[in-house]
């Protein structure tokens, strides 16, 4: 009987010392040097109003923590009395990544603050077209899930803080500061989904 229970001791111990020596592969985090490319596209058609909204971005690790980069902003709506609105922007990021779970960190978490300009058009049925420039900057809270080495699933969960100034074509400017911290009593209410690549 002491041979047996020697014997699976052995056993065991033998088994734990070797799941020691096991290295799980960190290679679905980021680290300094990586390059990303991400992006969302959105499509909506109802009875009343059409649009839709593409956002690429690219950007860099400088660390395993911090990344910068730029964007693109563009879209458009439409509605059944045919009055049209579109918007283009462009801007730059910095990221963040304050939190990184699992074994191979394939989640993580950011928050990103964004600096850039657009310019958006009205086009009503009248035919009276007018544009809007606009300086914006915000500061957003999102995640990644990496389901490979490569690809990951991006979710922007809320958008902190806001701030935009708006220039009318007609008009005197406005200027919006929005700080939306009750978006955390239900944060997946409002999310935006995207892809993103590194390499």
């Amino acid at each position: 009987m002491k041979k047996i229970i020697f014997t699976v001791a052995a056993i065991f111990a033998f088994g734990i010392a070797t799941a020691q020596d096991v290295t799980v592969p960190a290679g679905n985090g980021f680290s300094k040097g990586d390059k990303f490319a991400e992006g969302a596209f959105s499509f909506r058609t109802g009875d009343v109003q059409d649009s839709w909204a593409l956002t690429p971005k690219m950007g860099v690790m400088l660390n395993d923590k911090w990344a910068v980069g730029g964007y693109l902003a563009l879209g458009g709506t439409k509605d059944n009395a045919n009055n049209k609105h579109g918007n283009f922007g462009v801007g730059a990021f910095a990221r963040y990544y304050f939190l990184s779970l699992g074994a191979s960190k394939s989640f993580n978490a950011y928050g990103e603050l964004g600096l850039g300009f657009s310019s958006l058009t009205n086009d009503p049925n009248d035919g009276d077209k007018r544009s809007t420039s606009a300086m914006n900057a915000n500061i957003d809270l999102g995640m990644n899930y990496f389901f490979t080495s490569h690809w990951a699933a991006t979710f922007e969960l809320a958008n902190i803080l806001s701030y935009n100034n708006a220039n009318p074509e007609s008009g005197s400017n406005t200027s919006d500061l929005s700080i939306n911290v009750n978006l955390f009593n239900n944060i997946f209410a409002i999310p935006q989904f995207g892809l993103l690549y590194k390499w």
